[in-house]
């Protein structure tokens, strides 16, 4: 699995396409005080725009969002900043800091659920990576220079969700406050990621993204650069579905084979409520782990696409010790048919 270097923290060169894009992605989660969030800044230069979001999990349950969208041509890197949310690279792929001052809507992670209140939102945390940056620089090299990408399924997949994309998992540390209650942060995890190349929402029929961390031993008490963590996903094509992704073993990244998932519904046979997850990697070892949704973030329902966001209690069924337990997210993406119903059965 490659390990990419600092420069890819920095900004990519633009390409034509009208849907090129380069976004920064980062979740985190405390258990201890049942406070997190996930949030993205993308750049839309051909387009013109930098738009961010922040949803924060709320202690107790409830759902925070913030948006912002600005005019942006040139391409910015160890400073990005939308409306009140503020992305500052202390360090290339090693340290960030994420702020936010501003109002936000919130409502219940309950589907359909309307916005119940508005609250003020404060942010002030630092990620420090705890594993190196694992993914593709998206460039042809070697054999396949002249051929373009490998396979089928990763060229049907290549002008709609990104050329380059790395991943990386950390631990993060200061506070969130809502309505000036702080809640301080003792062993929060996280991923974080970054991709670039052309973005299109409804390209994919369907993806199951992960981002699972377990510590060594139970988070929060364990130690996350030492523990095990996975991140990737399964998309469908039109040319059937491409495994993608990653698993940290503690000592060295290894690619992921297959994604092998079987999903239990709540009984609008849309949202997970389960996830059952074998993972194979390259080094054709298997990991079995277990997602207890927790609660899940419809994050909009456009064109016929529903993205579903669930934070999850994932348990690493593990073969040759006890089981170990940490946190992380399933991302469920469905493309809608004329009823409501996922064109891609829910497996």
């Amino acid at each position: 699995m490659p390990i990419l270097e600092a420069h890819h923290d920095l900004a990519h060169p633009v390409e034509g396409d009208s849907a090129w894009s380069e976004s920064y992605y980062f979740n985190a989660y405390d258990p201890r005080t049942d406070s997190g969030f996930f949030a993205r800044i993308g750049i839309r230069p051909n387009e013109g725009t930098m738009d961010a979001a922040l949803s924060a999990w709320l202690p107790g349950g409830d759902v925070a969002e913030f948006r912002s969208v600005t005019a942006q041509r040139a391409m910015v890197d160890s400073v990005l900043a939308v409306g009140g949310v503020r992305f500052e690279m202390l360090v290339p792929l090693q340290s960030w800091r994420l702020t936010l001052d501003a109002d936000a809507p919130v409502r219940p992670c309950v589907p359909g659920a309307a916005v119940a209140r508005t609250a003020h939102l404060a942010v002030d945390v630092r990620f420090d990576a705890a594993t190196p940056a694992i993914g593709t620089d998206g460039q042809p090299s070697g054999a396949t220079a002249a051929t373009g990408p490998k396979t089928a399924e990763a060229a049907a997949s290549a002008a709609t969700v990104g050329k380059g994309h790395f991943e990386q998992a950390g631990g993060w540390t200061g506070w969130l406050e809502v309505d000036g209650v702080r809640h301080h942060w003792e062993g929060a995890h996280g991923n974080r990621d970054k991709s670039w190349g052309p973005r299109r929402w409804g390209g994919p029929r369907m993806w199951r993204w992960f981002s699972i961390n377990v510590a060594d031993g139970n988070v929060p008490d364990g130690n996350i650069a030492s523990g095990m963590h996975f991140g990737g996903i399964r998309l469908g094509t039109e040319a059937g579905d491409l495994h993608r992704g990653w698993v940290w073993d503690g000592e060295k990244a290894a690619s992921i084979a297959e994604w092998r998932v079987r999903t239990e519904l709540e009984d609008d046979a849309v949202t997970q409520r389960v996830v059952h997850l074998e993972v194979v990697d390259k080094m054709r070892r298997t990991f079995s782990l277990r997602g207890d949704v927790l609660r899940v973030a419809g994050t909009g329902k456009a064109g016929g696409t529903l993205v579903n966001e669930g934070l999850a209690r994932w348990t690493y069924l593990n073969p040759d010790g006890p089981e170990r337990t940490g946190y992380g997210i399933c991302e469920y993406l469905h493309q809608l048919d004329g009823s409501g119903r996922p064109v891609v059965p829910v497996a």
